[in-house]
Order: structure tokens, then C-alpha cells, then sequence
């Protein structure tokens, strides 16, 4: 077994024995580790507190040849986002991050632009002058974008035709991104998508710091409604904190 060290952000724990857990992260060098922490239960733990939920943290393991867990040796808290703590809607957002990474990701199939942005919104989400849901959305379509998800939005994602002027548009998640007038209706699962929203969209994704823009609560609340809809139909079900977000 070789040691490997990572950067890595807790996402979930789960209790294995009297003494041990099991922790599932998510790192810049490797992507999704699961790791057995022997001894992380105890109240005098050589871990302490780094395997906090949501705690980004400097680890070494040993990576197992088969399956199986890998064996978590070392693990020193880097930065803990104690804002969160101060507001419940970022912190349900957090959670929400979490649930992603851990849910929708592979084991070591390492996405550093994807670590890089989970670390930046959480860094963000619950502090002054930051609203909730924009920076939310913005981390969402940049996982859509590095798993291969990312929505069409410039053409119809039915018939390819370029959307120009955002007027009688419709999002469809089963066509995987917007649809002209012409294609709405031939997706059952269209609803239909304001010029504002379209714009907002497609800042959001195309942007790193267009959520920063005082958008409007009702585009706000259209795109988050958008975005609940299309990452439930690329998971097959919905997210269990989908029902906390706010927009």
C-alpha cells in the first residue's frame, strides 16, 4: 500500500465501529476517496475534529490495490467555514454541495476545477452581501460542466436551431437544455423560461463572477426551480436537501 497525501473537504461520515469511521472526501489530487479512520471516534482522537462535515483538511492514506477502504493515517484541519454556522440558508447550501459531490461523483476520477469552485462557495456562501442562491447555482453548472451535464443554451437542444432573441423559450431536462418556440411543446417535461432567466443562465455558467449581479428574486427563484428540475433528472432522484434551498 502506497501513503498518499491530498487536500481534502469532508463530506460524510459514517459511525463503523465502537472506535472507528468511515469518511467519504473529496480531494483536488484524486477526487472521491471513502477511508477508514481507526480510532476517529474516540473524544482524543489523533484526527481531533478535522473530519468535521464540511472541513477542508490536509490528509495521508493508504490507498488499498483492490477494493476495499483506504486507510486514513493522518488528517489536520486547513480551514473550517465557521460563517455557515451564522446562516441557515448557506448552510443547508453547503450540505447541498456535499450531497452532490459525494452522490454524483466517482471514486478517484479527480476534478481540480471542481475543488477549486466548492472551496471558493463555501468560502462565500454566508457572508456579507452574498446572496445564497446565485453562488449556489453558479457551483452547480460548473459540476454539470466538468461531469459532461453542462445544459445547451445558445442552440435549441432539440432541433440545433440558434436561440437569438430569449422570447417563447422553454427548458427541458430530458432534452438536456433550452428549446425554441418551435420545440417546446415536444417535450413533455418543458417549462417555460423568462428572457431574464435565459440571460441570468447563461451568465451563471459562462461567468465565475456574474452572480454577483443584483438579479432580480423572481429570476432568482425561476432559475433555482430550473436547476432542482434538471439535476433530479440526471440523478434520478431528487436531492434529499433540494426541499432547503432557497433561491
Amino acid at each position: 500500500m502506497a501513503a498518499e497525501k491530498a487536500v481534502a473537504l469532508v463530506l460524510r461520515t459514517t459511525d463503523w465501529s465502537e472506535s472507528s469511521r468511515i469518511a467519504t472526501m473529496w480531494t483536488r489530487e484524486f477526487g472521491k476517496v471513502r477511508v477508514l479512520a481507526k480510532g476517529g471516534r474516540r473524544l482524543k482522537s489523533s484526527f481531533e475534529s478535522a473530519l468535521d462535515l464540511l472541513t477542508l483538511c490536509s490528509i495521508v492514506f493508504l490507498r488499498k490495490s483492490s477494493g476495499g477502504l483506504d486507510l486514513l493515517t493522518e488528517a489536520q484541519v486547513v480551514e473550517r467555514f465557521g460563517q455557515l454556522r451564522t446562516d441557515l440558508g448557506a448552510l443547508y447550501a453547503g450540505y447541498y454541495i456535499a450531497e452532490l459531490l459525494s452522490d454524483w461523483t466517482e471514486e478517484y476520477d479527480p476534478h481540480p476545477a471542481l475543488f477549486e469552485e466548492a472551496c471558493r462557495t463555501l468560502r462565500a456562501l454566508g457572508t456579507t452581501g452574498v446572496i445564497t442562491g446565485p453562488r449556489l447555482a453558479r457551483f452547480e453548472l460548473v459540476l454539470l460542466r466538468e461531469l459532461g451535464y453542462s445544459p445547451t443554451l445558445t442552440r435549441c437542444a432539440s432541433c440545433g436551431e440558434t436561440v437569438n432573441n430569449g422570447q417563447g423559450l422553454a427548458f427541458s431536462a430530458a432534452a438536456g437544455g433550452v428549446l425554441c418556440p418551435k420545440c417546446r411543446k415536444s417535450q413533455r417535461d418543458s417549462r417555460p423560461l423568462s428572457h431574464a432567466g435565459w440571460q441570468a443562465l447563461q451568465a451563471w455558467a459562462e461567468s465565475a463572477e456574474a452572480w454577483r449581479q443584483p438579479w432580480d428574486a423572481a429570476v432568482r427563484a425561476e432559475l433555482r426551480q430550473v436547476l432542482n428540475q434538471y439535476v433530479t433528472y440526471l440523478l434520478g432522484r431528487p436531492p434529499r436537501l433540494v426541499p432547503y434551498l432557497g433561491s
